[in-house]
């Protein structure tokens, strides 16, 4: 079963993408069922074993975390957009990652960059540090224990890392 459907939430999303989008007809149940089963079993080599997400409540609370920062950063950035551009202080922090894993590591960039005013800019090499850009820094050491505490952690428990 597994070598028919080597990613089976893969294909669950594809199936159900494919019908929303190409209607409720016999023939857009037969193309999504070969898409559903064939990219899956042509891709899957490629991907390396990722780490597995394996608590639901957990990431759901991380969801919900995060969309609550992004409406709340939306108000404080568009605050800060108003005011005079003298009151900004731009600035580049180095966040020395405990996380592991190309999809956590992913997620948590990923987040940072969704959350209006600071943006995920690059890895280093042995991606032990993630390079942030920030539209207000006044406490670095408080914008690194905002998403140690926020994201990064939580991100460690969803993911086992």
């Amino acid at each position: 079963m597994s070598r028919l459907f080597p990613m089976p939430w893969n294909s669950l999303v594809l199936f159900t993408v494919w019908v929303l989008l190409n209607g409720f007809d016999a023939g857009a149940f037969l193309l999504a069922a070969f898409f559903a089963i064939g990219i899956p079993v042509l891709v899957a080599p490629l991907c390396p074993n990722e780490s597995v997400a394996s608590q639901p409540l957990k990431i759901l609370m991380y969801f919900l975390r995060l969309l609550l920062d992004i409406v709340k950063s939306n108000f404080d950035v568009a605050i800060r957009v108003l005011q005079s551009n003298s009151t900004l202080k731009p600035g580049m922090i180095a966040y020395h990652l405990e996380l592991k894993g190309e999809l956590p590591l992913t997620i948590l960039s990923s987040t940072i960059s969704l959350t209006p005013g600071t943006l995920s800019a690059d890895f280093s090499k042995n991606k032990s540090i993630l390079y942030v850009h920030v539209l207000q820094l006044d406490d670095e050491q408080a914008i690194i224990d905002n998403i140690k505490n926020r994201y990064e952690q939580p991100l460690k428990e969803i993911f086992k890392c």
